[in-house]
């Protein structure tokens, strides 16, 4: 009987601890720096191509860390920028792959009716491992592939923080 009651207390302690651990989470998150080197060599990358565009980094809740516009950058290029950035940082994938998807999937269309989001290349997350942290939007790039490929540029530039 003693040895039920002595499992029966650890089966609770473990239980309690279990939930105790869920209550507090430990996540990663984007710090000013490292979304200030992402806008900057986000630029850069357009830049190098020739292309003038609007650059945006959130963090993981979609809420903005940096903003950037090159020389020449058209005004609209900001409002599809942020709205790449969210959009990718709220759904954990890139806009382009996205797109894609509600192209082909007739029930996917509806995304484009969620507040804030932007079903056009250009918005890809970033991440540490498999946890999305924020992300980042580009708009101006003549072609939402070109948008994307340019921060797939600048997240390599990055890459040894994102360990």
């Amino acid at each position: 009987m003693r040895n039920v009651i002595k499992v029966s207390a650890l089966a609770l302690s473990l239980v309690a601890a279990a939930a105790s651990a869920q209550s507090v989470r430990t996540e990663k998150n984007m710090s000013l720096e490292l979304a200030n080197q992402i806008a900057a060599a986000s630029v850069a990358a357009c830049a190098a191509n020739g292309y003038a565009v609007g650059v945006t980094v959130v963090d993981r809740a979609g809420t903005v860390r940096a903003v950037q516009r090159a020389d020449n950058a058209g005004p609209h290029t900001l409002g599809a920028s942020l709205q790449k950035a969210f959009t990718s940082a709220s759904a954990k994938n890139t806009t382009q792959a996205m797109m894609e998807g509600a192209q082909k999937n007739p029930a996917a269309a509806n995304l484009v009716n969620i507040p804030g989001y932007l079903l056009l290349g250009g918005g890809v997350p970033v991440k540490v491992g498999n946890e999305v942290i924020g992300a980042v939007g580009i708009g101006g790039a003549p072609g939402g592939h070109l948008d994307e490929a340019c921060a797939m540029a600048a997240l390599d530039k990055v890459k040894d923080q994102l360990k």
